[in-house]
């Protein structure tokens, strides 16, 4: 008796773990072929890492790509915007989902010591010898993205529409995206209802995703102000005028605009990153250059901000007795990322009804730039999430040691590959069916 209840028991179970698994794959079945797909995915980004290529220079990033969309059976076009693409797979009637990855490197000597670490030197625009190096992660985008074309080709029974894959070029330099559009990114090529991207994150775990409905990312401005003075001995500096000393009391007059202009409530950042002037200890210089960058959300709070800047500038010249104005002069900037608020929780409740509430969470906004908002600006309902990229290991001894993990753009950034790119194709792929038509 106690053996035929043991059968029955046992019997029991397995059909429960059956149906508990069956269930589980039912969920998401798109990503069923992803443990299967992994192995390849490492490959390619192994590849893409050892090989980073610099900004409009990713001719060979592009090209790798670009053979594998067609592949997959996508139309894919070349050369646009100078060195990205865009790759089309027409399936019925139904929304065009945009879903984009950058592909440049950084000018970085990697440091991280992994096996397959970038040795790539090259020489820059400037003509000066730069190792090369994905410290931003794009290497994690570009194969999560190929990742999510290759699952949703081999699903098309699941949904229905226009899948636009675009490769942007030159992200780091916050001029790529503003290149694919003038290129006719939304001309030559089906116009898209929804735009989806992610991005790593050297702060959150591998195998989280973080959503941000709102202001995401900053404007990013560059400013450069060259102060005027006259120069002459630094003994009699009553012959003088002193460049330095204007500049000086610029930098910490230029801290008044957040603190004592701007609305707290509106966040804001206004960093002077370099100062260089003179050549000698006693001899007073003829002028000073400040280069700053500017951080901000909102458009008024940014022109507010820009407008400040040149008028403190000017005043504190003018103050001195300089002989001429200050020259100011603001570098075309990255526009503030907004995630369209309704496509945002669209997509996060989309990941998280699979990958589980304690892997999806809400994500603060931060005040780096990113020229996917270009997409949305051109208008475009479109939204960016994260990806943590740290091992959980380190992670968890990071955070009982109170250090400070290496950030993006760090010599020492290494991705978790594995839980990283498994996240990162997930949340491509299942956003993508969330904004696409059904059968």
């Amino acid at each position: 008796m106690k053996r035929s209840l043991s059968r029955v028991a046992l019997a029991a179970a397995c059909v429960l773990f059956f149906c508990a698994s069956t269930a589980q794959a039912q969920s998401s079945p798109a990503l069923s072929g992803l443990d299967a797909l992994y192995p390849e995915m490492q490959k390619l980004y192994v590849d893409l890492h050892q090989s980073p290529e610099l900004s409009l220079h990713e001719e060979k990033t592009a090209a790798k790509l670009a053979e594998r969309l067609r592949a997959l059976g996508f139309e894919v076009t070349t050369g646009v915007g100078k060195t990205g693409l865009v790759g089309v797979l027409r399936n019925g009637k139904g929304p065009t989902v945009m879903l984009r990855t950058d592909l440049d490197g950084l000018p970085v000597e990697e440091k991280t010591g992994l096996p397959y670490a970038s040795k790539v030197t090259t020489t820059d625009d400037s003509g000066a010898t730069v190792s090369v190096m994905h410290a931003c992660g794009h290497d994690v985008h570009m194969t999560s993205w190929i990742g999510a074309a290759t699952l949703l080709s081999r699903s098309k029974d699941r949904w229905r529409g226009t899948l636009l894959m675009v490769g942007q070029p030159a992200e780091e330099k916050g001029g790529g995206a503003r290149l694919m559009l003038a290129d006719g990114l939304y001309t030559r090529f089906p116009k898209p209802d929804f735009a989806l991207a992610i991005h790593d994150d050297a702060s959150m775990p591998a195998g989280k995703v973080g959503w941000v409905s709102g202001y995401a990312l900053a404007n990013v401005d560059s400013v450069d102000v060259t102060i005027f003075g006259k120069g002459g001995h630094g003994a009699y500096p009553h012959t003088t005028v002193d460049p330095i000393v204007i500049a000086a009391r610029t930098v910490v007059a230029l801290q008044t605009i957040v603190g004592r202009e701007n609305n707290p409530l509106d966040p804001a950042v206004v960093t002077v990153g370099s100062i260089h002037g003179g050549t000698k200890h006693n001899i007073i210089p003829d002028e000073v250059k400040l280069q700053l960058t500017v951080r901000s959300y909102k458009d008024d709070v940014r022109k507010r901000l820009l407008a400040a800047i040149e008028r403190i500038a000017k005043a504190e010249a003018a103050a001195a007795g300089s002989p001429k104005a200050p020259e100011v002069k603001v570098s075309e900037g990255t526009p503030a990322t907004f995630n369209e608020p309704a496509v945002t929780k669209r997509v996060a409740d989309a990941v998280e009804r699979t990958l589980g509430a304690a892997r999806v969470e809400e994500h603060p906004p931060v005040m780096g730039g990113e020229d996917f908002s270009e997409y949305g600006r051109a208008g475009v309902p479109a939204t960016m999430l994260w990806v943590g990229a740290v091992s959980q290991k380190k992670y968890d001894a990071a955070k009982a040691a109170g250090t400070t993990l290496p950030s993006l753009h760090s010599s020492e950034f290494a991705p978790d590959p594995e839980p990283t790119l498994k996240t990162g194709i997930s949340t491509l792929t299942l956003g993508a069916l969330e904004l696409l038509g059904k059968p």
